[in-house]
Parts: C-alpha cells; structure tokens; sequence
C-alpha cells in the first residue's frame, strides 16, 4: 500500500469521498483553493461506488436516478467543474408497477397511463385527472427550482427575502399534500382522487401521499435519467480525476478520528492510516460523513448541545436496504425485463409490511442495469438488481456480534442469513414474475443494511439520511453550519431528502459558504451561474 503523507496544510479538509464530498473538492480545487479529502475505505464512491466480479460491473446503490439530464441541477453544477462530465440519458420507461391481478408502466409520458388508468377505471375518471394535473403543477415547480440551489446562508439580506418568497412559490404545489403521510395518512389522500383500491394499491409502498405524486412529477419533467455509462460510479471517478488535475488530494484507507478545535474553531485533523495517526492542519472543514459519527466520536465531548444530538437521534430516516446482484448467462432482455424499474408486490400486503424488510413480503425493486449499459456484463450475458428496504436491527443485527470496538462480526450465521434472504427474494421472483430465473444465475452478490453501515457509517446504514417532513424541519436536523465555526456538514445530514441531487446540491453550499469568505470573484461568479443569471 502507498504510504499516506498529507501535506501539514490545506485551506480545507473533506471528510468522506462520496458524491458529496468529491463534487467539493472539484470545485474547490478548481476555484484555486488547496483541498484535501480524507476517505476511509479503499475506493472513492460512498454508496456508488460499485464493484466488479468476474467480469460483471455492479452498481451498489443506484436504482433509478433524477436531475442528471442535460438540465437538471446536478448536471449545471457539474458544468462548473468541466462541461465534458459523464452524461446520463433520459429514462423513456420509468417504473412498471407489476401485482397479482394489475401491471402498469409510468413512462416519460405519463399522460399514457393517465388513459389507460382512465379506460380501467372509468368511474374515478376525474379523480385521476386531478391526481394527474396535481403531479403536473408539482413538475412545473422542480423546473422552478432550477435557479434556486443556493442556500439561505450563501444569500445576502435582501438576497435572502427575494428567496424566500421564491421558495414559497415553489412550495404551494406541495403544501396541501403534505399532511397525508404515514399508513392512515397516504391511504386519505389517495382516495381523493379514487374509491378503487386497485387503483391505490399502485402505490402501495409510499408513506405519504408526495412520494406517489413526485415520480409521475419527474416523469412530466422528462427528470428520469439512466446513470451514464460504466454505471454510476463514472461520476465519482470523473471528481476524482478532477480533483487531482487541479492539485487536490485524495487519500484512501484514511480515517479521520478527531477534528481538533482551538477557542471552538476548527484547526486541523486527525488520521488513522493503518496503526499509524497524523495530524494536518486545515482552516476549514467539510463533513462529507454521518452527523452523529461527527458529533459524537470526532469532536470533543460537550461540543454539540445535547439538545441537537437528541433531535438528530430521533430524525426520521430513510431505510437501509437488502440489495442482490446478480449476474446472468443471458441478456437480461431474454428474461422479459425491460428498461424500466420493476416494482413487483402483493397488493394483498399491508402498506406497512410492503416496506418492513421482510423477505416474504416486501415490495421487489427489480432492475436490469445491463439492458441499459452493454458495458456493465460479457458480451451475451446481463445484469440484474433486487433491492427491498431493510432495517439494521432486524434479524437481531443479521446475526452479527460486535467486537471491543463495537464493530460488527461478520460470521457464519450473517452469511447463510444473507444467502436465505437472496434465496427468498429469488424464488419470489421466479414464482410469480420470471418462471425460469434460476436458470440463468451464475452468481450472485447481496448487500445488507450491516453493508451499507461499513462502508458509509451512516447511522442505521440509511441509504439517503434524513427524510423531509414537519418534524424533521421543526427539529432542524439538517443544516450546514455547526456550534463549530468552519466546521460545515455536506452530504446527506446537511440537507433533507436524498439522492445524487441533494448531495450534490449540499456539496456546491458548503462550497459557496468558504468562498464568499475566501474568494468573493469566484463566488460571485458560481453564484450568479447557479441563480441563472449568467451562463457559464
């Protein structure tokens, strides 16, 4: 292994070479700042970082992606880094949703679906129109907020009055969805626009009424999109390679232990590489990472008020998952299976149990990456992906003990239990969706919630950290800034909701936040780009 020699100084230092954490460093680097990140495991990507087997190329979190067309928000803030970034295609067939009795594809012309809800169901005929035209004014807000990316913090004062008036434009299409959530909630806002509960049970694994609204919003907005090509991770390779172009660093198998505070202000870090700790200095720190493992175990105790750290522990958080690749012999087209995600379920389950993590019962997330990306399998052979939501306690902690240390053992007991959920999934599949599946697996790989908390620390192995809804805001468990001064968050903590969008978004605010402070033209420059002013 290389040996790790961080130089003594950088203007600023990034926890976490995720998404986030590298779309920082890009731009940072490129605004003439010395940057560095600091990543703990061996290869860059935090949830996408993907991996290879056998030939195979494997996304480990991605099932569908938004925002990445020509233009969307991740794809302007790419453009200031290098206007020759990893392009990603418009996804034409979006989400099949597939029961017992019912089978339905949303496409990137949802008005499609609208007629064929219609012709089934004409007696609620006019609630799906309402249901159809509320996704559309909630689509014509996200083209809203194109221009609106940039933080309350990176605004002036009246810079920030124009905002928020901005954004309580942009919010009235969702204000009077919002109250419909949880189980009781969802199933409300549902029936106003349908007495069938076919026709409900197509979104039958949404916890509130907007996460039934959003996709077909995205879907108006043409806001589906493939990853590019070699799969996600082409994203995450291409802010690697331009961080080092622009003389940052990026040092792998680098954990940070300790983020040292003078007069309750950040100074510098520490690393454990192998056995070994060092310490570099820095004015500025950006915590691509999870904010409990941040207030918690890198800061010094009584740092962060007790009561912030409560509210962060009782945030609503989006789940971890069971994730299965697999590869085939065949063209994953061979097997029926198209472009689309496949959202397979029985309609007869509780919405509850649909997203509980039981094998048996949960809702099947199917997609065939290959179908899309020949680059992805052999020749003449594919790719296919099973993804459920799943919990890390469940299972006993997937039979794991932990260690002095409070790290998982992984034993003989979490292996055949990772293999039995695979299994179960598998045979559900084949039963009811791909008669002759089995056939054609050569291998397979599973991902667990335990995975997923390896590899990102992320509190429960949450995929997307913390969710939006009234008492996330009214805690304020997200935000930028911390008690610490130059110590800010990024990623998913900094920010509700998830995806490439929302850290991608939090990774240009903590950007804009250090150079408003330490280069006002560039700033400037970005902000004006970012608000649509200029073009760049």
């Amino acid at each position: 292994m290389k040996e790790i020699n961080p130089k003594a100084y950088y203007d600023v230092v990034i926890i976490g070479g995720g998404i986030s954490g590298l779309t920082s460093s890009a731009l940072l680097s490129k605004a003439g700042l010395s940057c560095c990140v600091f990543e703990m495991n061996e290869n860059v990507g935090g949830y996408m970082v993907g991996f290879d087997r056998k030939g195979y190329k494997f996304d480990t979190a991605i099932h569908w992606l938004n925002d990445c067309g020509q233009k969307g928000f991740v794809s302007k803030i790419f453009k200031i880094i290098d206007k020759n970034y990893p392009k990603a295609e418009t996804q034409k067939e979006i989400r099949r949703f597939v029961t017992g009795n019912s089978d339905y594809l949303l496409t990137n012309n949802p008005e499609k679906l609208k007629e064929k809800l219609i012709a089934k169901f004409p007696d609620d005929g006019k609630g799906i129109k309402r249901f159809f035209r509320d996704a559309k004014r909630i689509s014509k807000s996200f083209e809203d907020y194109i221009n609106l990316g940039r933080s309350v913090e990176t605004r002036s004062l009246f810079g920030k009055m124009i905002y928020g008036l901005k954004m309580l434009k942009f919010a009235f299409a969702f204000i009077r969805h919002i109250k419909y959530s949880g189980d009781e909630g969802v199933e409300k806002g549902l029936k106003k626009y349908s007495k069938s509960q076919e026709l409900q049970n197509i979104f039958g694994a949404e916890d509130d009424l907007l996460s039934c609204l959003v996709p077909v919003a995205w879907a108006y907005s043409d806001n589906f999109q493939t990853p590019p090509k070699g799969g996600s991770r082409a994203y995450t390779q291409w802010l690697y390679d331009k961080t080092k172009e622009r003389g940052g660093e990026i040092f792998l198998n680098s954990k940070v232990t300790e983020v040292i505070i003078e007069n309750n202000k950040v100074t510098g870090v520490k690393i454990q590489t192998k056995a070994v700790i060092k310490e570099t200095k820095c004015k500025y720190i950006i915590a691509a990472s999870d904010a409990g493992e941040l207030f918690n175990k890198l800061l010094p105790q009584n740092t962060v008020s007790e009561k912030k750290k409560n509210n962060l522990e009782k945030a609503k958080l989006y789940t971890s998952a069971v994730t299965v690749s697999v590869a085939l012999n065949c063209p994953a087209e061979k097997l029926g299976i198209g472009k689309e995600n496949i959202y397979f379920f029985d309609a007869s389950v509780s919405r509850k149990d649909l997203s509980g993590g039981d094998p048996h019962k949960s809702g099947i997330h199917i997609s065939a990456p290959s179908l899309r990306d020949k680059t992805l399998s052999p020749e003449g052979k594919g790719t296919m992906n099973i993804f459920i939501p799943a919990y890390i306690q469940q299972n006993n902690f997937w039979q794991c003990e932990k260690d002095a240390d409070g790290k998982f053992i992984r034993g003989k007991a979490y292996k055949e239990l990772k293999s039995e959920f695979a299994e179960i999934l598998i045979n559900r599949i084949q039963e009811k969706l791909i008669p002759d599946l089995k056939e054609h697996i050569l291998f397979y790989d599973v991902a667990t919630p335990i995975t997923y908390y390896r590899y990102t620390l992320n509190k429960n192995g949450t995929m997307m950290g913390q969710r939006p809804g009234k008492e996330n805001i009214m805690n304020k468990v997200a935000s930028y800034k911390t008690p610490v001064k130059n110590l800010l968050q990024s990623g998913h903590w900094a920010d509700l909701g998830g995806g490439v969008p929302v850290a991608v978004k939090s990774a240009l605010n903590t950007s804009l936040i250090i150079l408003k402070k330490e280069n006002k033209k560039v700033f400037k420059q970005f902000a004006d780009y970012v608000d649509g002013k200029i073009e760049n």
